[in-house]
């Protein structure tokens, strides 16, 4: 990939980000401009569109801050512990993948390493991300398998990400009602069951294989390729892990488990907000928005994250029976402070880069060009 095509990548993934981002913040700040207005004596229908908007923009954000910190402090920082459980559970899963392929890191080692790679994962847009970050120290730690450290990455991502398709599909049977009532529910379901069915067929092919014996003139193209010995190679990888069973079993439990403790983090955080959502519907509501939002359209979703939180929190059937509609500013307040609890985590990552880098050759990776051996 060449420089300019890299910086458009990052240019228009950004510039979608400010857009969605953009486009919800504006619509709360004007609702909540709309409501106060008659406290102020403002005669908000006399305004212009952009009076309003210039109104909505000096109201909306101190009434934003206000219910973010209006959020009990023991429910964030609960949120915040709940947030890196989920990452140490990252890291139990990718030292498994690591020792299915025979490259054996210590736990201290693997959770130094993924720490600094959510860091780069959260806050650089560069070329050399945290998953790069993540295959080039296994394979400097290890001195060998370049290929095979790259190829525990995307099983790794791979896995979790077809346990999160597999748990929000599977929560969608106990909220039918939702998705027949709303269409913005049935459009994320069918968009769901479409990742979920797509990311099986390539998990499924990874990991058994079969395209060859359909179609024995598989090999013959793959080897016309780029570097078709490397693709090679990574399948051959990815076929060690099909024989796996209890890999494959203690890595799908592992996955259910974080995604059920990501829904925790989201009730806690809800409740510590005063929202009564109800936990049916939020075991189906967060890995859908989680699942789209991991759609490599803005950095880390933001935007998409929020505009879905907003969206899907309107619906009363969310909510506990006898509660009311939560106004927008609480539903975004949940999606941020849920992405509060990652940054969180993230800047411990730095720490870990700044310390680290010299005595554990951290820095040298995060330069080291891209070669796959």
């Amino acid at each position: 990939m060449t420089r300019r095509k890299k910086i458009w990548n990052i240019t228009w993934r950004i510039v979608v980000c400010a857009i969605l981002l953009g486009w919800i913040f504006n619509a709360i700040f004007v609702n909540e401009a709309r409501l106060v207005a008659p406290e102020r004596g403002i005669q908000w229908d006399q305004l212009s569109r952009t009076e309003q908007w210039e109104t909505a923009w000096q109201v909306g954000p101190p009434e934003l801050w206000k219910t973010i910190s209006s959020v009990d402090p023991f429910a964030f920082v609960f949120s915040i512990l709940l947030a890196g459980a989920t990452v140490l559970i990252g890291v139990v899963r990718w030292r498994m993948v690591l020792e299915v392929q025979g490259l054996h890191l210590s736990m201290l080692r693997t959770t130094e390493i993924s720490f600094v790679a959510h860091f780069f994962n959260s806050f650089l847009l560069g070329s050399t991300g945290g998953d790069l970050m993540k295959a080039f120290y296994a394979a400097r730690e290890t001195h060998h398998k370049k290929t095979e450290a790259v190829t525990t990455v995307f099983v790794d991502r791979l896995i979790g990400l077809w346990t999160m398709l597999f748990f929000a599909a599977a929560m969608m049977l106990p909220n039918l009602d939702l998705l027949w009532k709303y269409d913005r529910f049935g459009a994320a379901a069918l968009l769901i069951l479409g990742m979920f069915g797509a990311c099986s067929v390539i998990l499924v092919l990874a990991f058994w294989g079969g395209v060859s014996k359909m179609w024995p003139a598989a090999r013959h193209y793959l080897r016309k390729i780029p570097r078709a010995e490397v693709f090679e190679r990574s399948l051959g990888a990815c076929r060690q892990f099909g024989p796996h069973r209890a890999f494959l079993w203690k890595s799908f439990l592992l996955s259910t488990g974080l995604n059920a403790i990501v829904v925790l983090q989201a009730l806690a955080l809800a409740k510590g907000l005063g929202l009564a959502l109800s936990p049916k519907a939020m075991f189906m509501i967060v890995p859908v928005i989680i699942c789209i939002s991991a759609l490599p359209v803005t950095p880390s979703g933001l935007g998409v994250r929020e505009n879905l939180f907003v969206l899907m929190l309107a619906a009363p059937e969310v909510y506990l029976a006898g509660s009311e509609v939560a106004p927008m500013t609480r539903c975004l307040s949940l999606s941020l402070l849920m992405f509060a609890g990652s940054l969180f985590w993230s800047v411990v990552g730095g720490v870990v880069y700044l310390c680290l880098r010299d005595t554990q050759h951290l820095k040298e990776i995060a330069e080291a060009e891209p070669v796959v051996e």
